[in-house]
């Protein structure tokens, strides 16, 4: 099965031009209260979905840039995810620098 991912910079491309950074975990463990055990299960425990799940690449054969896409593991493919509008664009409610 052929793997493809679309580079934000160079646009679509073969898998073979990436290299997989791994699951997206979120935050890093506070450094204060960082234990060895907190930072094994941090760095090492994956989720491993069957499924969609959101993962870093690297693109290492071309513009050298680190990105995530999401990617559903049980087809390999690539998937596109609604972009949702920042609800901070609402805010204030009155009208924009152009309109006034």
């Amino acid at each position: 099965m052929a793997l493809t991912i679309t580079c934000p910079i160079c646009g679509k491309r073969n898998g073979y031009e990436f290299k997989f950074g791994g699951e997206e975990k979120g935050p890093r463990p506070d450094e204060k209260d960082l234990t060895p055990t907190a930072w094994c299960e941090y760095v090492h425990m994956n989720k491993c979905v069957a499924g969609v799940q959101e993962e870093w690449w690297f693109h290492k054969d071309g513009c050298g840039s680190w990105f995530k896409i999401h990617r559903d593991t049980t087809t390999n493919l690539e998937m596109e995810v609604p972009k949702v509008k920042h609800p901070a664009a609402k805010i204030g409610g009155g009208k924009s620098d152009e309109q006034a």
